[in-house]
């Protein structure tokens, strides 16, 4: 009875994900996908592979357990509140995504210089699936909606901090292997993508009560049997003279005059 509640892509697409991650993590650890294969390498033509494929690979068992949990929670809110547009956004994000890091100039923010590095994780798409939820409720005003994006800012809301380097805020001996470029990507592309779907997918339910002057009294069905089954209670009210044209006669023949 609970599950008949929810959509069932809601489930099965976030364990399809989860299923995908971990298959390639498997098959890293034993010998496939060795060094940069398939990772997303900015402005190197051989690192476009890694707009595919990066998301599903991952560094270490620290790595895939920390993208685990988000991934799964926040493509089951896509599905189960976007299922119009959920499979949409998902493709749409992760292309798009992976194209704006390997687009995005491999500068070390503190010394300047390129660092050309292999970038692989979930962790961009994370980004742009909270980021689309948490604006998407925004641009729509959609109560429901909003409480969502609500729940998301709840507990993803330190996501924000990782769209900035590592470095701004501890003292490092070596640079961050953490990829702000994809944590950035994704959150740019999932506010656009908030913006731009913002009309589409189910729209907002206008409730009767919602329009000015709602209530009338010859829609009210229940009142008006009420009225017919009981007319005795409305004997001693006052009632509406209804206008008779032969009691203004004279008056009409004066003014012809």
């Amino acid at each position: 009875m609970f599950l008949k509640t929810f959509h069932l892509r809601s489930f099965l697409v976030p364990i399809a994900m989860l299923a995908l991650m971990w298959i390639f993590f498997l098959l890293q650890n034993i010998g496939f996908f060795s060094g940069c294969t398939g990772a997303i390498i900015p402005l190197v033509p051989d690192g476009l592979s890694g707009v595919i494929f990066a998301p599903l690979l991952h560094g270490n068992l620290e790595h895939i357990i920390g993208n685990s949990m988000p991934i799964a929670i926040l493509l089951f809110l896509l599905f189960e509140f976007y299922p119009k547009i959920a499979f949409k956004i998902f493709l749409i994000g992760w292309i798009a995504c992976g194209l704006l890091v390997w687009m995005l100039p491999p500068v070390d923010i503190i010394t300047g210089k390129w660092n050309y590095n292999c970038i692989i994780g979930a962790s961009g798409v994370v980004y742009m699936l909270a980021f689309f939820i948490f604006f998407s409720g925004v641009f729509r005003w959609n109560m429901k909606l909003l409480t969502v994006s609500l729940v998301v800012a709840l507990y993803y809301g330190s996501l924000i901090w990782g769209i900035f380097p590592e470095e701004f805020f501890s003292q490092m001996e070596a640079p961050s292997k953490i990829s702000w470029q994809s944590h950035l990507a994704g959150s740019i592309t999932g506010i656009i993508l908030a913006f731009i779907f913002r009309k589409q997918g189910d729209k907002k339910i206008k409730y009767i009560w919602e329009y000015p002057d709602y209530y009338s009294e010859k829609d009210d069905k229940m009142w008006q049997e009420y009225i017919m089954n009981h007319p005795e209670d409305f004997e001693d009210l006052p009632q509406y003279k209804q206008e008779n044209i032969w009691e203004y006669l004279d008056e009409i023949r004066k003014n012809e005059k």
